[in-house]
């Protein structure tokens, strides 16, 4: 099938990658002319723009979004439809937020073109080698589309989640989920690191990852992050935010769900940036790890 990537950043270029190595063909653009020049030399099709990106397609237009959530996919979205066909599918994989993914899919539906907003995890080696994705809208286009899913996702890790707005609703409560856990792995960790003993906290990471209540990614991308760096001491604990965490705190205050937990941890997020603490930095290392995320380094 062919299927269009905007945006080769972290994410979306190795979302290209999973799809051509599915044996699906891959039109690839970006305001980088770099990284489209990249792409031509892993065997996706460079376009030059979007009208060349768009007159690519030689049956139904799949288009994937993987740029940053907000007015940029808004932008792209008015230069794009105008060069779209009726029955064009337009898959937005980015952490828009989920009344936004809403509002476009109305919008678009007046123009005969469908609008699937796709929650995506796993970071990027999930993207990669295989991702998470949660997908919401109109079921007759998400049937199109799901071999493209079911082939970059990893057995189990893909779901249709009902109507607009669905799939990036699950992503958000995925990131809030994530952001408590990773809150309470960097505040045990700054405990054992203020304690007496001297642990080995790449080992102690090691061991908590097999057979214990706790094990799972997060604690093996800890492990990673203190064989690189024992003490983390290369890196400041400034915790930055993407945003979903405040969205899935607004969202549950809105429908009156108590959740402290997360609440507590976007706090921290924003605490972080005002006092270096260890905690901070055992999730900013992990935001790297999984994520790719940039760090505050110690010297800066």
């Amino acid at each position: 099938m062919q299927i269009a990537v905007i945006g080769l950043g972290k994410m979306g270029f190795n979302i290209g990658l999973n799809l051509l190595s599915k044996g699906h063909e891959v039109i690839a653009l970006d305001q980088d002319t770099a990284l489209v020049q990249k792409a031509g030399t892993f065997g996706m099709h460079p376009a030059a723009n979007l009208a060349t990106l768009c007159n690519s397609f030689s049956g139904k237009q799949v288009i994937w979004l993987m740029v940053p959530a907000g007015p940029i996919v808004d932008e792209l979205l008015q230069e794009i439809t105008p060069l779209l066909k009726k029955g064009a599918i337009v898959i937005d994989g980015g952490n828009s937020f989920y009344k936004d993914s809403i509002r476009r899919n109305g919008e678009l539906a007046t123009l005969g073109i469908d609008y699937l907003d796709c929650g995506t995890s796993g970071g990027t080696s999930g993207a990669l080698q295989g991702a998470c994705t949660m997908i919401g809208g109109d079921p007759t286009a998400y049937q199109v589309v799901k071999p493209l899913l079911d082939a970059i996702s990893v057995e189990g890790g893909t779901l249709y989640t009902g109507p607009s707005g669905s799939g990036h609703f699950a992503k958000m409560i995925h990131n809030g989920i994530e952001y408590g856990m990773m809150q309470s792995i960097a505040e045990g960790f700054e405990v054992l690191q203020r304690s007496d003993y001297k642990y080995d906290f790449a080992a102690l990471s090691h061991l908590f990852n097999n057979g214990s209540v706790i094990r799972g990614w997060l604690m093996e991308l800890t492990e990673n992050a203190f064989k690189k760096d024992p003490g983390l001491d290369a890196i400041k604990g400034v915790m930055h935010s993407s945003g979903e965490g405040k969205w899935t705190l607004d969202t549950a205050l809105d429908l009156g769900v108590p959740t402290p937990v997360i609440a507590l941890s976007l706090m921290m997020r924003y605490r972080s940036q005002m006092e270096n603490t260890f905690s901070g930095k055992v999730v900013a290392a992990l935001r790297n790890e999984f994520g790719g995320h940039a760090v505050v380094k110690a010297n800066d």
